[in-house]
């Protein structure tokens, strides 16, 4: 038994916020169907290419796992009727078009929560949906760089004399993708209590107002606009990433005993008598992570962290390399093989971080080609119409012992 083993996600949904979110679901048991319009979702067709198969790229490999795929037309009315049929069973319908979109074919929540008053459906957009609270953007397209630049994060992130600069990575997809799947958990758990669903909503920009919080509340207490400050923190010290000898080290002695055990190990046992509150540390910042940093300078990656080690909070800046040889990432399964559809060669995607005693998650298969198993699920489909049509023929009184059809 999963956690969502009983839960049937509709996911409209394409690129990367929408559908790391349906993958997360997936990975807690929940039966995902992608539903694709016509040549699927165009991450599909994105680089990188496996030399030995090149059904689909990487990006969507990664993100996609354990789901079912069916390509509808919402344009044509059989397409839309089919959709339909499957409302009517279904716990969520996700999706992250643009605001109105859904309405120009008739699938809006409205009309869905109609079919299916039990329905959770959950909308992923740039900025909101008008249902829940209105935004004067409320129609504008936004993708990852525009919800960081929006948000707050690319002013924060970045060298202090550098440029504005976006997280390497798409955080305003994900950040806000995994806020949607609490979001839908936390309707389902409504809905279980209640028998209603609802229409729940997360918008990117918010999302990433949410994740700059620290700059909200500086700037509420002390009136200035806060910067970026590199790879250190304006309020915490020592916090920071110092060059040693062959790469990186980050040292992050925030309380007052890690700070007097990075003195003793760098042979600075004054340090922690002259500075022992961390509003001296902080004033004297300047002063105190030259010294840090001429030590880590004279010092191996290797040497700095077996100094520090048990005693200092600490780690190597590490590359994806790196990351791949961590017994860490093993141990916890956060590297799993994937499959690729037409080849007996395995890819390496990241793992589930979501880990539970009981009900432990588990990757699924690979990436769904399209439209790969519209025959079992259509077909499901049609048993479960052709049993309602059947129990509700029969006499009154009379049930199939099945407590979701009682």
């Amino acid at each position: 038994m999963s956690a969502l083993d009983d839960v049937c996600v509709l996911d409209l949904t394409r690129v990367l916020g929408g559908p790391y979110c349906t993958m997360l679901l997936a990975d807690m048991g929940a039966d995902v169907v992608k539903v694709e319009p016509p040549g699927g979702d165009f991450v599909r067709q994105t680089p990188p290419f496996h030399e030995d198969d090149d059904s689909f790229g990487g990006y969507f490999q990664s993100i996609n796992r354990g789901k079912r795929s069916l390509e509808l037309d919402f344009t044509d009315e059989r397409d839309r009727e089919e959709f339909r049929s499957l409302v009517e069973t279904a716990d969520v319908v996700v999706e992250n078009y643009r605001s109105g979109t859904m309405e120009k074919f008739g699938l809006e929540y409205e009309r869905l929560a109609e079919i299916n008053p039990r329905l959770v459906y959950a909308a992923m957009r740039g900025f909101g949906d008008p249902r829940t609270v209105s935004s004067p953007r409320q129609d504008e397209p936004a993708f990852d760089l525009v919800a960081q630049a929006l948000g707050g994060i690319m002013h924060h992130t970045g060298q202090e004399d550098g440029p504005p600069t976006k997280v390497g990575f798409g955080v305003g997809d994900i950040f806000t993708g995994v806020l949607h799947a609490v979001n839908i958990l936390g309707a389902l758990h409504y809905r279980d209590r209640t028998g209603v669903g609802q229409f729940v909503d997360t918008a990117m920009y918010d999302a990433m107002i949410s994740l700059a919080e620290r700059a909200v509340y500086q700037h509420s207490y002390t009136g200035e606009n806060p910067t970026r400050c590199g790879n250190a923190h304006p309020t915490l010290f020592p916090y920071n990433a110092f060059e040693a000898e062959d790469g990186y080290v980050v040292i992050a002695a925030l309380t007052d005993r890690h700070w007097r055990n990075l003195c003793e190990r760098m042979d600075r046992p004054q340090w922690a008598v002259d500075y022992p509150e961390a509003s001296d540390r902080l004033a004297h910042r300047d002063r105190l992570e030259e010294g840090i940093a001429d030590w880590v300078a004279t010092l191996s990656v290797e040497s700095v962290l077996s100094e520090l080690n048990g005693a200092v909070p600490c780690g190597p800046v590490q590359d994806i390399t790196d990351v791949y040889d961590s017994e860490h990432a093993h141990q916890r399964e956060m590297l799993v093989e994937a499959e690729l559809p037409h080849s007996e060669e395995t890819v390496t995607i990241a793992g589930t971080p979501i880990k539970m005693a009981k009900t432990p998650p588990s990757p699924g298969e690979r990436a769904p080609l399209l439209d790969e198993h519209r025959s079992e699920i259509v077909d499901r489909e049609d048993a479960i119409h052709s049993s309602r049509h059947e129990t509700d023929s029969s006499p009154v009184g009379v049930t199939d012992g099945n407590p979701q059809n009682d």
